[in-house]
């Protein structure tokens, strides 16, 4: 019956969310009016990676850097918002050469990694933004396997980072010959030249160089070879996570500070890094977990965003309760404001809200607002979000978004996955319930329209209706049984209620122009044709139809119809009575004006004759001025070729030597 019978792709996409988008595309452009069911185009668009300023533009404010009383914190960048309180387990020189800074946001938004520690050594962390680049270090650069080397080893045939001093910035990092962004105070070590380092430490501050220079992708490379040389130590990892937090890859960065946190339980730092990922994409739970890590004090800002979108997201949820879902939406998109930015379950919860407004145009265009995140750790996979867990809740809404698109077979499929991943959820339960069931009654329904036992057939789409009541595809298939049936009137009710639930829906709108016809609904039937003129501006069944509606409205009202015709060849004028009579039609001429022998006239001739088949509610005509010489005086012409528009003997348009597409455009435009 329509293309959502056809069989579910098995492609599996890697992110959840990706997948979700990609699931969810609708359009309504079929009109074959013979079938019942609602055919859908591929209408779609790929959700665009969120944007973010242009990578290595420097920071305003201070950033300096400090000698360290301690050789193993000399690298250390701290922050801008001042020292807090280490853990009491913690030394104070465990963890030097860490990111620092604020845990609020990425760079493109006022970005400071991390909290500050009280170590000395420190450098402030940059204020920048950077887009999302892979994990790719330079040319000609080694990454060390764990174990091959650690940090106080140096392997003579690697390059070194050379100072002569012994302290970060006063050498170069040669990569493959070439001086890196994050080294270029210069300077050389004994004369001769400096290689890549094998010592963990160096490569580390040489990421901080390239950090606080706002080269996040060189940042990352450089850590990610730290944490090869030795995967042990949690600053790295931690300085890896701030570093994947800025480039927008939120589940690494999640499980880089998982890691951190592994090896040293009480790296305070870490733990409030995370707890800011955890409250950007909307898991407030975890995010207080650890914004508020025992034995610490919290960061206030971020404890405040913390408050304020759990405020919001309480009323979003009560909202949803009751299905005030304008309430919903205002309340999600505060929490959002608020600082869950990047929750892909409050962006889907305002796409469920516009789905149960009917505005189903709204809730497809916000698809693309929803930001990826795939749970990557046992706490992301088990948050929960309105009682049911996380990923489930992505599903449950896309089985609700198929359904209401008419692709009954992929809403089954995916209220089966959410009843997988959360199969003691009570509304997921009902959810596949009902969805399994109004399938197997549209299906029914189908079979029976093909059989031709309409009666039947509109009883199975009922059945269907009673569990999904606003589902605009069954009330457009009863309305084509009920046409069947030669009951009009039914058929207008249900082809309204579709439109009511999806305007655009062209099938809805095709059957309840034809019901009208039937009842002789002149008006009616010229204003759905009009409308579908405009969107199916090449189907000349709807203008013939249009056509012919037009004529019995005009015949309706006494109007003189005799000069009105439909399509045909373009018609010649020999003579001025002729003309005038011809003009004087209530739908509109296009007359040619045109000499044999005149080249541009013959090239836009063939044009013409093609827009005489595709626009045949036009009256086209063709004067030549050399053998009609009283048309071309009367009408003023005296270069060819010129065409003009006439609408009940009136000029309404003139064009001079038109190129085909604007002579197209403006027979288009009184087409209508």
């Amino acid at each position: 019956m329509s293309d959502s019978d056809k069989p579910i792709s098995d492609k599996r996409s890697d992110n959840l969310s990706q997948r979700f988008r990609d699931s969810l595309i609708f359009d309504n452009n079929n009109t074959n009016k013979n079938k019942p069911d609602y055919r859908d185009l591929d209408l779609g668009s790929p959700v665009s990676p969120l944007r973010v300023k242009h990578p290595g533009r420097p920071t305003q404010g201070g950033l300096t850097t400090t000698s360290s009383s301690s050789s193993s914190s000399s690298g250390s960048l701290s922050g801008l918002n001042g020292p807090t309180k280490p853990s009491p387990k913690r030394s104070e020189s465990s963890h030097s050469g860490e990111l620092s800074g604020s845990v609020s946001s990425s760079p493109s938004r006022g970005f400071k990694p991390g909290h500050t520690r009280s170590h000395s050594g420190s450098v402030n962390s940059p204020t920048l933004s950077v887009p999302p680049t892979g994990n790719i270090l330079p040319v000609g650069s080694t990454v060390l396997k764990p174990g091959i080397a650690n940090s106080n080893t140096r392997n003579p045939k690697h390059d070194v980072l050379g100072s002569g001093a012994g302290h970060y910035g006063h050498g170069s990092i040669m990569r493959g010959g070439t001086t890196t962004a994050a080294a270029k105070s210069g300077g050389s070590s004994g004369g001769g030249g400096t290689m890549l380092s094998t010592d963990a430490e160096e490569v580390k501050r040489a990421g901080n160089e390239a950090y606080r220079a706002g080269n996040l992708a060189e940042a990352l490379s450089l850590y990610e070879r730290a944490v090869s040389i030795s995967p042990g130590n949690a600053t790295y990892r931690f300085n890896r996570a701030v570093a994947l937090a800025g480039l927008r890859r939120l589940a690494e960065a999640v499980k880089e500070c998982e890691e951190a946190i592994r090896l040293d339980p009480g790296y305070v730092k870490a733990h409030h890094r995370l707890g800011s990922i955890f409250l950007r994409v909307g898991q407030v739970e975890n995010a207080r977990t650890h914004i508020c890590f025992p034995g610490c004090q919290p960061d206030a800002n971020e404890l405040q965003k913390l408050q304020a979108v759990e405020i919001h997201l309480r009323k979003c949820t009560d909202a949803r309760r009751i299905g005030d879902w304008r309430s919903a939406v205002r309340e999600g998109d505060a929490a959002i404001s608020a600082g869950a930015d990047a929750s892909p379950q409050l962006h889907t919860c305002k796409v469920e809200a516009l789905l149960k407004l009917h505005q189903l145009e709204d809730a497809n265009s916000s698809l693309s607002n929803i930001p990826q995140f795939e749970p990557s750790t046992p706490s992301c996979s088990k948050s929960k979000f309105f009682g049911m867990l996380s990923e489930a809740y992505l599903l449950f809404v896309q089985a609700q978004m198929e359904m209401a698109f008419g692709r009954f077979e992929n809403a089954v499929t995916a209220a089966e996955k959410a009843g997988q991943i959360d199969p003691r959820n009570v509304e997921i339960s009902v959810l596949l319930n009902n969805v399994r069931l109004v399938s197997r009654a549209r299906v029914r329904g189908n079979d029976l329209f093909k059989s031709e036992r309409f009666t039947e057939a509109c009883s199975a789409y009922g059945e269907g209706l009673r569990i999904d009541p606003s589902n605009a595809i069954l009330y457009g298939n009863r309305a084509a049984c009920w046409f069947k049936l030669g009951l009009w009137e039914r058929s207008v009710d249900d082809c309204n209620q579709a439109l009511r639930f999806q305007p655009n829906y062209t099938k809805a709108l095709l059957r309840r122009a034809a019901s009208s016809n039937k009842l002789e609904r002149w008006a009616e039937a010229v204003a759905d044709y009009e409308v579908l003129r405009r969107e199916l501006p090449n189907d000349t069944e709807v203008a013939e139809s249009l056509f012919h509606a037009q004529v019995a409205l005009k015949k309706s009202r006494g109007e003189d119809v005799h000069n009105m015709k439909f399509g045909g060849e373009v018609e010649s004028v020999w003579g001025l009575e002729q003309f005038r009579a011809a003009i004087s039609s209530p739908v509109a001429s296009v007359v040619h004006f045109k000499a044999a022998a005149n080249p541009q006239c013959k090239q836009i001739s063939p044009f013409l004759n093609a827009l005489c088949v595709k626009y045949p509610s036009i009256n086209f005509l063709k004067v030549d001025v050399e053998e009609t010489p009283a048309v071309a005086v009367a009408e003023n012409v005296r270069i060819v070729p010129t065409f003009k528009i006439y609408k009940k003997g009136s000029r309404v348009k003139e064009m001079v030597c038109p190129s085909p597409e604007v002579l197209e455009s403006s027979v288009r435009h009184y087409s209508f």
